[in-house]
């Protein structure tokens, strides 16, 4: 079967640099994610320019609530499908519960298909690929990118917490099957406590082929914020240990003291840290010299000021990028980016101080003992809704994807 994207180009080339990522549309970050004015922050969002959008169907009810507002009338005329960047993910279906078999990722897909109501994702990444063996992530890839073939999706990566089996992974996928992947997606691994996604992880990234590396959870998931994470929701499900905890609050009168809040402190660092270090395996920006690359970073956002906030730093965090000019309202933005960019650094020294121990600490995940709650006679069994029945009776027809545009800078 002949792809439907003959055009596809490297995700470098595709992918904003900004990705609105949605696992707070669920009961993990909040009481109650369709209480969210979550077509108010997507709306938004497009108004600022933001053209890429992350979810998983692991995410309790995000992809059916993501999946609404991006398909609400006041959106679709305004931008159309081929407009921005849709992302999903497959393979984990609860806390403990996972299944890797083609015929659930096939199924997963084409669910994410109906409840974002697309007929194409441009990323699927494998959910968390450190819960099951070398070998269902390398089966599962290939699936993908079966999947790939039939025009489904355009790209195909892998996500997870611990960075050096990502490595590891990438590395076998690109000797084992000829083919790089697209991008590798780490979460909590390059923020103001944890740097491990830095210059060696991404040296082993490039040998493996990789094209894009995204960063997510610049806060930690809730660690790196006032409130912490042993208020709210955080606390019944958060795997940070206890010491871990107190010492990303013994932050918060840091941050005070230079009379910073430690969310903005977190999130202006990572962003603009990682502009610099993901750079390689970045996104193309034309706003940059000579049309340079850019760290790609996923923000989790639940209300639209700090989508508004987030925006804000990150489009400041570019104007430090940009090259000196004569223009002098540029010079002005850009002085004040990189004065700020060195406060920041300042501030978060400080923290590392504080931190001790804790600085770069990574939590084991999977937990030792660890054991898939799916038990081996439900591996690769689809529920009978019609999903599959309703998509193995579609033709196949060529259709090209419009290049989708840079997130304005």
């Amino acid at each position: 079967m002949g792809s439907l994207f003959p055009d596809r180009r490297p995700l470098h080339e595709s992918i904003p640099p900004l990705i609105l990522g949605t696992a707070t549309f669920n009961t993990q970050y909040v009481p109650n994610p369709f209480d969210l004015p979550a077509l108010s922050i997507v709306s938004r969002a497009f108004d600022l320019g933001v053209r890429a959008f992350d979810t998983s169907p692991y995410y309790g009810p995000s992809e059916l609530i993501l999946g609404d507002a991006l398909a609400h009338l006041s959106l679709t005329q305004r931008h159309p499908r081929s407009s921005y960047f849709l992302i999903t993910k497959a393979g984990r279906i609860a806390g403990d519960v996972f299944d890797y078999n083609p015929a659930w990722v096939r199924y997963s897909v084409l669910r994410s298909l109906e409840r974002l109501h697309t007929s194409y994702l441009d990323l699927v990444y494998l959910h968390d690929v450190e819960f099951v063996s070398p070998s269902e992530v390398l089966t599962a890839v290939r699936e993908l990118r079966r999947l790939r073939s039939e025009g489904i999706i355009r790209y195909v990566g892998i996500s997870g917490y611990p960075v050096e089996k990502l490595c590891t992974l990438a590395e076998m996928v690109r000797r084992d099957t000829g083919e790089p992947l697209d991008a590798v997606l780490s979460y909590g691994h390059y923020t103001i406590q944890n740097t491990t996604l830095g210059a060696d992880a991404m040296a082993q990234f490039d040998r493996a082929g990789v094209d894009v590396v995204l960063n997510a959870s610049m806060l930690g998931m809730g660690l790196l914020t006032t409130r912490g994470a042993d208020s709210g929701p955080l606390a019944a499900w958060h795997p940070s240990p206890e010491g871990l905890r107190k010492a990303c609050q013994d932050l918060v009168p840091v941050a005070v003291d230079a009379s910073e809040k430690l969310e903005v402190v977190a999130i202006r660092w990572a962003l603009d840290n990682w502009a610099r270090v993901g750079a390689s395996r970045g996104s193309r920006n034309s706003g940059l010299p000579a049309g340079g690359r850019v760290g790609v970073s996923v923000m989790g956002i639940s209300s639209v000021a700090e989508l508004e906030e987030t925006c804000r730093v990150f489009n400041s965090v570019i104007e430090g990028l940009e090259s000196e000019t004569p223009n002098i309202e540029q010079t002005e933005r850009r002085q004040w980016s990189l004065d700020r960019r060195q406060k920041i650094q300042g501030v978060v020294e400080k923290m590392w101080a504080v931190l001790g121990q804790w600085k770069d600490y990574s939590w084991s995940s999977p937990e030792p003992g660890f054991v898939n709650a799916r038990k081996p006679e439900e591996i690769g069994v689809t529920p009978d809704d019609g999903i599959l029945t309703k998509h193995a009776a579609k033709s196949s027809v060529t259709v090209k994807v419009d290049e989708l545009p840079v997130l304005a800078v």
